[in-house]
């Protein structure tokens, strides 16, 4: 395990540690990090693929740009890994219970999961937390992606937030975005002009293909959606944590509104593209 310092605010501010997320959470002390944010594997049971090109100039080129030149890609290479497990509570249990004990008193854990493993996953963490530390239920929807045929298009993920305590916990209620009322002409001027606090189905988009945020990593998720986290359940200053931390989605928001985060990934290709991320 290899850790490294970087990006804006110096050291102190942000830490990317390449290798196991475990043996890292045991380097943090008991009680020391406000908020947790995990976006672990899936257990999609296929192989996930981050493809590299180069792009050159090339007169016999498929692609045309700028002034009508013309280019071709170069594959460099293919970063993959298999996102299956045999036992996969088996996996994510001794992490969520490091992540309990490292959460401050009054910190909160969010686990980012889809239909396949999070009822599995809700009932590991209510044996670790207790089911009284269960705050909500959020459902991230969004329309983007494929249509099958023979079922409902699955589009939407849930993530879970459990507090450490189950009296006490971070919730600044005015750093609540609001949005536009379903039914405006029902309300009146002045609560159109402010809109509705979210509740907790969160509609976002993914990150478009022609987005300057995205990576290319297959499973960046929206900033905007992570920076909303970390406003209402942080404060400036406070240590935040990302033990599955893939593109670093959750690190730019951290840094954006002036938290301290530390992320772990164990997959180089993570590693690469959180560096030259975040180093701006």
């Amino acid at each position: 395990m290899t850790g490294r310092p970087a990006g804006a605010g110096g050291a102190d501010a942000l830490r990317i540690i390449a290798g196991d997320n475990l043996a890292a959470l045991a380097t943090l002390a008991d009680l020391t990090v406000r908020l947790i944010y995990v976006d672990p594997p899936f257990n999609t049971g296929v192989r996930r693929g981050r493809r590299r090109l180069r792009t050159v100039r090339d007169d016999a080129g498929g692609r045309v740009g700028f002034g009508g030149e013309r280019f071709r890609d170069i594959p460099l290479a293919v970063d993959a890994w298999a996102d299956r497990w045999d036992d996969y509570l088996a996996f994510l249990a001794p992490r969520l219970a490091e992540a309990r004990r490292v959460l401050a008193a009054d910190g909160s854990l969010f686990v980012h999961l889809d239909q396949r493993e999070v009822h599995y996953v809700k009932v590991l963490l209510d044996a670790l937390f207790g089911r009284d530390c269960f705050r909500n239920e959020i459902i991230w929807a969004y329309d983007y992606g494929a249509r099958p045929r023979r079922a409902w298009p699955a589009k939407h993920d849930t993530i879970l937030w459990y507090s450490r305590d189950p009296k006490r916990w971070v919730f600044h209620a005015d750093a609540v975005d609001r949005v536009p009322y379903l039914a405006p002409r029902l309300q009146t001027p002045e609560r159109r002009a402010r809109g509705k606090p979210v509740t907790d189905v969160w509609w976002q988009t993914i990150v478009p293909t022609r987005s300057r945020e995205r990576t290319g990593y297959p499973t960046q998720k929206p900033v905007a959606l992570l920076e909303r986290i970390v406003r209402v359940h942080s404060d400036e200053g406070d240590l935040l944590l990302d033990f599955f931390a893939g593109s670093g989605s959750f690190g730019e928001a951290a840094l954006r509104h002036g938290r301290r985060v530390m992320l772990v990934d164990d997959n180089p290709a993570a590693v690469r593209v959180m560096r030259k991320r975040l180093a701006r």
